[in-house]
């Protein structure tokens, strides 16, 4: 079976575009040949800079025939009808269709429609010239004529025809080859813009500039790798992180690994040559954190440390070029470092400005009473300047400084529940938002909070009040580490809380995959702080606290409405969307946490403990016995209730008339009293043991009593009796929503 070679070359490709567009190039192709009546053994993308490649193996060389029978309408329908029919068809007089006999409807015409295979080839030189010109590009652009304003183009470029080939930068060649994996292969000579398909690529742009002929995948890659193209991705990136790994071992250094960045540079280059230039050590007097967002940001280069470990850098670091100088790199390493040193000279000088006075305190004094600011300290003349300036947070949610406020006010309620201590809570609050002041921030905004807990610990704030900075934007996602300790927890949780509330005032929240202020995010952090670090919360409370009056009030909508909003069900609905998530990747069962979480459930952590000790109980051959039977009675229950069978209000112990069923009542009258008072205590496991002894009452009385007794009140006693069974286990969970 044929394979087919696909290669768009063009000028360099962002590397943060490439990878999902060879698969999106992949998916494209694929789907449309597929959808065409071709088949493929298999596909695999590739990219480079400046090159999307595609290789399909087993692709059949010819679509199969088909052959459709459509449906009209009855023999002695309306003109029109028949008319309509043989159009959608494609008939051109009834001569052509047939006549089919339906017992029940009568007779009625039937078009059969073959449509001959067609040739792979053809298939692919049709598709190709839409899938290139729609491609879904994030940016794309213009280029040559058809970049010129109208009026200005050449002729035959005046706007009028087709619209002109958008790509993320100006495509180059085409190569598009089809053919048997061991005979001769030809070109599909499709054409776009002026751009024919042939099989002919190009290089290295400085190291092999001449034309490459090919005729298959394996030789294409061969070529390339002659002229300095190293195709596969995934191997550019071993050849970088080995080589400079290396390099660094053999210089005494170990390299700063990141995953991010390595990507990055393998989409920058064809043919990786690693290097290693220097800085003078004086610049390591800089925090490492800014050091090497600078040398990452601006001249995307790796850090390297002492072998002796620590957190310290070396004055080393490592490029990687896409030439292999004829000088060993030693002009490259030479500019790339003059970029550098300029680079950490301008880090230097935030650094060293972030210590200082700012210019303007006098103006700062009304800030600094509010928030009780000492403005002999930078940090605090940083939050004062963030008031001062009524730098806005969210139109609807008013200043940093407001917001601050706020977290500062709800903090102060949550210290007291989370254990922390009031008066370090309150100066982290404080505090917390000031380094966005700070010029290294403004820089770096990747470095907030930890410039806050620096710049905190250089004026000699608590240990806790600094650390609190730099964690209450944690956790971040459901592998970040949660804040160190109380004070952090506490300003954290006043921190998502605040925007959390704040965006439900506002009607500001996520749809679908869009959630553009992290609301997921910030609504899992909380649920992780309260369950990983015991923090017994109301939820429902704890919106009431962070709520503020009249601040999210808008013309058209009344406080109360706003408020409802918040308090009622919706909120509290997406906090537990969160907690489902977080418990099943612990691995909870989802059937486990219905059975446990209901609506108006707003206590987490017990929410969390109650669904462990059902596991717990769930899979003991007790739990299972008791699960079986007490679902028998929940759905015989159920089912007489819908039918309107009457049920009794309680049991009576005088229509108790056989054995069975009088020691299946004082078994739960004994089993929903300790159930109860253990759950009143916290202690599910021991409420799960209690009503584990329903289980031998619950068969006894299945196997000896018939519950619809012709006597109807002996019959709607029974029922209560079930009814109470249902009770005795719903203060533990909903049995009836747990599988199995």
């Amino acid at each position: 079976m044929p394979d087919l070679l696909l290669e768009l070359r063009s000028e360099e490709i962002p590397a943060r575009m490439q990878r999902k567009a060879a698969g999106d190039l992949k998916k494209l192709v694929t789907d449309a040949l597929v959808e065409a009546g071709l088949t493929y053994e298999g596909a695999r993308e590739y990219w480079t800079p400046r090159r999307l490649t595609l290789d399909i193996r087993g692709l059949t060389a010819r679509s199969a025939d088909q052959r459709e029978e459509r449906k009209g309408p009855r023999t002695d329908a309306p003109e029109g009808a028949i008319a309509g029919f043989l159009r959608g068809a494609g008939l051109s007089s009834l001569a052509e269709a047939q006549i089919v006999n339906d017992p029940k409807k009568g007779d009625f015409y039937v078009a059969v429609i073959s449509k001959p295979g067609r040739p792979a080839e053809e298939i692919i030189a049709e598709v190709m010239p839409g899938i290139i010109r729609n491609f879904p590009w994030p940016k794309s652009m213009r280029w040559g004529a058809a970049s010129m304003p109208k009026g200005a183009r050449f002729a035959g470029i005046d706007g009028k025809g087709p619209e002109s080939l958008r790509w993320v930068r100006p495509l180059q060649s085409i190569v598009c080859v089809f053919g048997p994996e061991h005979d001769e292969t030809q070109v599909i000579p499709f054409e776009i813009d002026g751009l024919v398909a042939s099989n002919v690529t190009y290089g290295h742009r400085f190291h092999a500039p001449d034309a490459i002929t090919v005729r298959r995948f394996d030789d294409y890659v061969t070529s390339l790798e002659k002229a300095k193209v190293m195709l596969d991705a995934d191997r550019r990136k071993d050849v970088i992180l080995h080589d400079a790994r290396d390099l660094a071992f053999a210089n005494g250094l170990e390299l700063v690994e990141d995953e991010g960045l390595l990507e990055e540079v393998s989409g920058l280059v064809e043919w990786p040559h690693v290097l290693m230039g220097e800085f003078e050590q004086d610049y390591l007097e800089i925090p490492s954190e800014i050091i090497r967002l600078t040398i990452k940001t601006n001249q995307k280069c790796f850090v390297t440390r002492p072998q002796t470990g620590g957190e310290g850098l070396s004055n080393r670091f490592i490029l990687i070029s896409n030439i292999e100088a004829k000088d060993g790199g030693k002009e490259i390493m030479h500019g790339n470092g003059k970029v550098v040193r300029a680079r950490l000279s301008d880090a230097k000088h935030f650094w060293t400005r972030d210590q200082g006075d700012m210019p303007d305190l006098d103006t700062l004094k009304d800030s600094a009473a509010k928030f009780d600011l000492d403005l002999k300290k930078p940090l605090d003349q940083r939050m004062a300047k963030l008031d001062a300036l009524n730098v806005t947070f969210h139109a609807k949610l008013g200043t940093q400084g407001e917001r601050v406020a706020r977290i500062r006010a709800l903090a102060k309620e949550l210290a007291s529940i989370v254990g922390a201590d009031p008066a370090l809570v309150d100066r982290a609050a404080v505090l917390a938002k000031a380094d966005l002041r700070t010029e290294a921030v403004g820089e770096f905004p990747e470095l907030q909070g930890l410039m806050g807990r620096k710049y905190a610990m250089l004026q000699g704030e608590d240990s806790s009040v600094a650390a609190a900075i730099e964690d209450h934007w944690k956790p971040n996602g459901p592998s970040d580490r949660l804040p160190e300790d109380k004070v952090g927890l506490t300003v954290a949780l006043a921190d998502k809380l605040d925007t959390l509330v704040g965006f439900w005032a506002i009607d500001e929240k996520p749809t679908g995959s869009k959630d553009p202020f992290a609301l997921r995010r910030a609504a899992l952090g909380v649920v992780r702080m309260l369950l990983e670090r015991n923090v017994r919360l109301a939820l429902n409370e704890a919106f009431r606290m962070a709520y503020v009056p009249n601040l999210y009030f808008r013309p058209g909508r009344t406080e109360e409405e706003i408020a409802d909003r918040v308090y009622k069900p919706d909120l509290l609905s997406f906090f537990h969307d969160r907690f489902k998530v977080y418990l099943r990747d612990q691995g909870a069962r989802h059937d486990l946490i219905d059975a446990v979480l209901t609506p108006d459930a707003d206590d987490l952590l017990m929410v969390a403990r109650r669904v462990e000790a059902l596991t717990a109980f769930i899979t003991s051959e007790d739990g299972r016995n008791l699960l079986a039977g007490t679902k028998r009675a929940v759905q015989l229950l159920a089912a007489e209730e819908k039918k309107g069978t009457v049920v009794a209000d309680g049991v009576s112990e005088q229509l108790l008339k056989l054995d069975a069923e009088k020691a299946l009542w004082a078994a739960v009258v004994v089993a929903s009293k300790e159930a109860s008072d253990a759950v009143a205590k916290e202690d599910f496991r021991s409420a799960m043991e209690a009503l584990s002894k329903l289980r031998m009452p619950v068969d006894k009385f299945f196997e000896d009593v018939l519950v619809n007794d012709e006597d109807t009140a002996i019959r709607a006693n029974r029922l209560a009796l079930l009814k109470a069974i249902r009770e005795a286990t719903a203060t533990v969970a909903d049995f009836s929503k747990i599988s199995g």
